[in-house]
């Protein structure tokens, strides 16, 4: 009871910057790494990099110096970055299956005949709300093999039409998300199939990280984009971590200790396992249990992804979990732009991190929280929209009919 008398508020955990970390910890995923995956990525015919746009007019809106968002809905044609994570992996694992360095596997190289006949034929299993296993499916189908994608119970029906339209072997299940990893990994056992999936446990730590390299691609383009001009403030979504973790690791490596900018890291209210992580402050991964109820579809994860977690207690500042309705005023801010800002289609949880930002910049009970992130006139603001209109209906929903206008 004590928990739903808690929804509908912005909840806050400020964490006691440290000076002084191990660089390996954010280093695995740093310059360095970002420079492999991206020249991996880089090798596929579909790659171009995604926008950066400047927000000039909502910046002087809501009284900051700059805000830039990284618009990930025409990644590799797919509407969304996860096929970075899902793809670099796969081309990690078939490099180590055939004793070769990922600087030598190309795409080229991973679609020719004799590589598809050293491999054998695979099978890739995963458990998805949509992005990641249409990235898993995606690349699956580029090389030849096999791919098996559970969605948790809720998922859309255009996500599943999308994943199976690529010929994975997709089915929505009974089971929430943590539920439904399970299953895939249950199966992936018993079957003799390549689990790919963003979130770690005991003993099964090297995929995930592959998955979290690929995404510093994004990080890596942003970085060079922005051309010397260096964020003050980034804002992240979570659902697992993954993503977050990869690009707060970037970014610290990059600017070091002393320079990196406030990162802030934002997950739905009934699915906030990293901001319970935070608060609890005793050691230990903490998990949401249940529905996992949330229009943020691609953050309703239950349990934190522990390699995540390492780097986000080290070089995180903020966790913050929120209601649903401050994701989709992001969408709508996003989708209906200021003057001659660019307009960017942003689903529901990529538009989660902008969506808080503008919320702390332009509400009056902010005031406090504004002040506590350091958010002022000189800031510099770097968000992620990592999908977009993943489920149209849905985002109609929200941006034509004002679906979850109200805390």
């Amino acid at each position: 009871m004590k928990e739903r008398q808690m929804e509908g508020k912005i909840r806050e955990v400020h964490i006691q910057r440290k000076m002084t970390v191990p660089a390996a910890v954010a280093g695995r995923f740093g310059l360095e790494a970002a420079e492999r995956a991206r020249a991996f990525h880089a090798s596929f015919p579909e790659y171009a990099e995604t926008p950066l746009v400047s927000l000039k007019n909502l910046a002087e809106k809501l009284n900051v110096s700059g805000i830039y968002v990284k618009d990930e809905s025409c990644r590799f044609g797919l509407n969304a970055f996860k096929v970075l994570g899902g793809s670099y992996a796969i081309g990690r694992y078939c490099a180590k299956r055939l004793g070769l360095d990922i600087s030598e596997m190309t795409y080229e190289r991973l679609t020719d005949k004799k590589i598809r006949t050293d491999l054998g034929e695979l099978t890739f299993v995963t458990a998805t709300d949509g992005n990641h296993g249409r990235g898993v499916a995606w690349t699956a189908k580029r090389l030849g093999q096999k791919s098996v994608v559970y969605l948790p119970k809720g998922s859309s029906e255009e996500r599943l039409a999308n994943i199976s339209s690529l010929g994975a072997d997709a089915c929505i299940t009974g089971l929430n998300y943590d539920d439904s990893v399970r299953l895939a990994r249950e199966k992936g056992r018993q079957n003799g199939w390549i689990v790919i999936q963003d979130t770690s446990w005991e003993g099964y730590e090297r995929i995930p990280g592959w998955i979290m390299e690929g995404y510093t691609t994004m990080a890596y383009e942003a970085y060079q984009q922005l051309n010397g001009i260096k964020p003050t403030h980034i804002f992240l979504q979570a659902g697992v971590g993954a993503m977050a973790g990869a690009v707060t690791g970037f970014f610290a490596d990059v600017y070091g200790d002393e320079n990196r900018p406030h990162i802030t890291i934002v997950e739905p209210e009934r699915a906030d396992c990293l901001f319970r992580t935070a608060w609890a402050s005793d050691g230990k991964l903490h998990a949401v249990k249940g529905s996992l109820d949330t229009i943020m579809a691609g953050l309703a994860c239950g349990e934190p992804c522990a390699l995540a977690w390492d780097i986000l207690c080290q070089y995180a500042d903020c966790f913050i979990s929120m209601p649903d309705k401050i994701a989709a005023d992001g969408m709508r801010i996003l989708g209906n732009p200021l003057g001659n800002d660019k307009r960017v289609i942003s689903g529901e949880s990529g538009a989660a991190a902008l969506g808080f930002a503008a919320e702390v910049l332009r509400k009056g009970y902010g005031k406090n929280l504004k002040e506590k992130l350091g958010l002022d006139e000189n800031s510099i603001i770097l968000c992620f929209s990592t999908e977009g209109d993943t489920d149209k209906a849905r985002y109609r929903e929200i941006v034509w009919d004002g679906k979850y206008s109200d805390i």
